[in-house]
């Protein structure tokens, strides 16, 4: 548990006795864009008022050892000032990775002491404003902290889904709210709903200045992109590293992209690839934009793709279901398209797939780069009403136990609004497993919520299971 002696904030003073201890506030983040919604929640006062302020900077790349921090970046000089110190979690747990590491339960307070006195918190009041609060390592900062209060901050759309896993109530409890941006205005995140937790929106506005900051400070890394406006421009988003398309697929994905939007009348296109992608996609789309008499860009310089928004005030952004796309539709008001999320609905697996919700928020509500004149009109999807009960009903599919009060909702609009344009959110078996409306009938509805009928069932498949051995 050892760290460099140089990585040692000065020690404070003890809190003498009868005195009201200081507070600290430890805000934990993994990427750029996430210390901008904390820079932003911060300029906004979400946060109350503390003595000092830290950003525990988490390196959760596949080999963090070979890429550098977001801390280490240009832009975030320009968010620095708003904390007292940076400390970094990989160093404190190294050589174990963030994502891979918890404490064992027996030694969570020795960690907590030692975290006070590694990093001078003495008796401090702790407050911790974490993301991804189901795993690690926001799951295991909480558990070193035990019984300090919990603010969680989302910076995408996994917020508007289900919790991906049922969390310890001695850290669902502490949760106070949770921060989020306004990507899908109308909709309100399901995230931790269970534990009572309200969302709070940080401003738009704040927001907006931050990034503005982070784009005058990015301007050089993003030299190569168009200076005028117009230009379609595309995002990659490395699909292929989850699991979810093989690289031939997702390279594919990418050509549909340019051939898409070269269809619709844009020749010159800019696309900005995933940090981690192999350049052979690059190489491929050059080649096809060669073909189609196209003048590509491509992006070889890491840099938000929200200060190309700035930059460029693209004429069109196309992805598959990344967040930049519903940044570019709700806060930028750029047109957009989306392309490939029908063949993710297929895929994603399990059910309960963190990433089901964001695709299917990203299919139901923007147009299909395929559907040229809803591109052109600029058509939204479903009302927010409409959306509200849909990711209510694929939260509910994918989360039963977690949200039963979300049932009569879930048998409301599969009975009136199922259809075959909204069965792709679904499975057949997995709205049969609960005896939902469109596949089971309506007089055995029942079954699932019957004790008696369950245990039958159980029994009967332990016997079946006996005569086959």
């Amino acid at each position: 548990m050892s760290v460099p002696h140089a990585s040692f904030p000065d020690r404070p003073a003890p809190t003498p006795a009868g005195a009201t201890p200081r507070t600290t506030q430890i805000f934990c983040a993994s990427t750029l864009y996430g210390a901008a919604t904390l820079a932003a929640a911060i300029d906004a006062e979400c946060f109350g008022p503390a003595d000092r302020r830290i950003l525990l900077v988490t390196n959760n790349g596949a080999t963090p050892e070979l890429s550098p921090a977001f801390d280490s970046s240009p832009a975030f000089a320009h968010l620095r000032d708003r904390f007292d110190s940076v400390l970094s979690w990989n160093a404190v747990i190294a050589p174990f990775h963030p994502s891979g590491w918890s404490p064992r339960a027996g030694d969570q307070p020795l960690w907590e002491r030692h975290l006070r006195l590694l990093w001078g918190l003495g008796e401090d009041r702790i407050e911790l404003a974490v993301e991804s609060i189901q795993v690690d390592p926001a799951l295991a900062i909480c558990q070193i902290f035990g019984g300090t209060p919990v603010d969680v901050y989302a910076d995408g759309l996994m917020s508007y889904g289900p919790t991906r896993f049922r969390i310890d109530p001695l850290v669902g409890t502490r949760v106070r709210r949770l921060l989020h941006l306004d990507l899908v205005p109308g909709l309100k995140p399901l995230l931790l709903t269970e534990f009572g937790v309200e969302p709070e929106l940080v401003p738009t506005d704040a927001f907006l200045k931050v990034l503005d900051t982070l784009g005058d400070a990015a301007a050089a890394a993003a030299a190569e992109a168009p200076r005028t406006e117009g230009g379609a421009l595309l995002l990659g988003q490395y699909l292929s590293a989850l699991g979810i398309l093989s690289a031939e697929e997702e390279e594919d994905l990418h050509l549909r992209m340019l051939r898409g939007v070269v269809r619709l009348g844009h020749r010159r296109v800019v696309f900005k690839p995933h940090p981690s992608a192999p350049a052979l996609w690059s190489d491929a789309l050059q080649r096809e934009a060669r073909l189609l008499g196209a003048e590509l860009t491509v992006l070889d310089t890491p840099v938000l793709a929200e200060v190309l928004y700035r930059r460029m005030r693209p004429a069109l952004v196309v992805g598959c279901f990344s967040t930049a796309l519903l940044t570019a539709y709700a806060l930028y008001g750029l047109p957009v398209a989306r392309t490939g999320t029908g063949t993710l609905l297929e895929r994603l697996a399990p059910y309960e797939n963190s990433n089901r919700v964001p695709v299917t928020i990203v299919d139901a509500l923007l147009p299909d780069l395929a559907d040229g004149t809803a591109v052109a009109e600029r058509r939204r999807g479903m009302d927010a009403a409409a959306l509200t009960d849909l990711v209510r009903t694929v939260g509910y599919a994918m989360q039963a136990k977690l949200y039963p009060d979300l049932r009569p909702t879930a048998e409301r609009f599969l009975s009136t609004r199922l259809d075959s344009r909204t069965w792709r959110y679904f499975k057949r078996r997995r709205i049969a497993s609960l005896a939902l409306p469109g596949v089971v009938p309506s007089q055995l509805a029942f079954i699932p919520r019957n004790a008696t009928v369950r245990r039958v069932a159980r029994r009967a498949r332990y016997l079946k299971r006996v005569v086959r051995r």
